[in-house]
C-alpha cells in the first residue's frame, strides 16, 4: 500500500491489544524511534513489554489498529496519571504511531477521538501527551484537534544513572 490518500479509516479496526501483537507493537515502536531519531534510547524487546501490558499487574494499555489485512499497522500505548488539582485520574498517552502507509484517511484521529472517549468513559479529568517541539505537523494536527500545547510546561526526567544517582 504506498497511496495514503487511498486508505479510508474504514479499512480498520480499533481494538485492545492482545498478547499476540507485542511483537507487532515492538515494530511499530522501533519506526518510531526511528522516526524520532533516538534508536539509541530504544531497549524494548517483547519480552520486556509483555508483562508491562499483559502481566500479573500490568501498568499500560495499548490500542491497535488492525488493517483488513489483518497486519496491525499502528498503535497507542497509554497509562493512567492523576491530576491533584482535579483530584481525577488521567489518561496519559505515551506514544501513538501509525505506518507513513497508513497516513491520510483519518486513522490518527480516530484512534486519538478513540482514547478520548475511553477517558471520558471511566469519568477520568484530562486526556494528555506530550509532542516534540521540532513536529510541526504534529503540532498543527493536534491543535487542529482542539488540544491545547502547554508552551509553559517543560518535561522533566530522571532515567539511566541520572535516576540511580537520584536515590536516597
Amino acid at each position: 500500500m504506498t497511496d495514503a490518500a487511498a486508505v479510508s479509516s474504514s479499512d480498520y479496526t480499533l481494538r485492545p491489544a492482545r498478547a499476540d501483537d507485542v511483537p507487532a507493537i515492538v515494530g511499530l515502536i522501533t519506526e518510531l524511534a526511528e522516526f524520532e531519531s533516538l534508536t539509541h534510547l530504544l531497549e524494548v524487546t517483547p519480552e520486556k513489554l509483555l508483562p508491562h501490558l499483559f502481566g500479573e499487574r500490568p501498568v499500560a494499555e495499548a490500542l491497535v489498529a488492525e488493517h483488513a489485512s489483518g497486519a496491525v499497522v499502528a498503535f497507542a500505548l497509554t497509562f493512567v496519571n492523576f491530576s491533584t488539582f482535579l483530584a481525577k485520574p488521567g489518561l496519559y498517552l505515551e506514544d501513538l504511531y501509525v505506518q507513513p502507509a497508513h497516513r491520510g484517511g483519518g486513522l490518527g484521529k480516530r484512534m486519538l477521538t478513540h482514547l478520548a472517549q475511553v477517558a471520558i468513559d471511566r469519568g477520568y479529568g484530562r486526556f494528555e501527551w506530550c509532542v516534540l517541539d521540532w513536529n510541526e505537523n504534529a503540532i498543527r494536527f493536534y491543535e487542529k484537534m482542539g488540544a491545547t500545547v502547554m508552551p509553559d510546561w517543560r518535561l522533566c526526567r530522571l532515567a539511566g544513572d541520572a535516576l540511580a544517582r537520584f536515590k536516597a
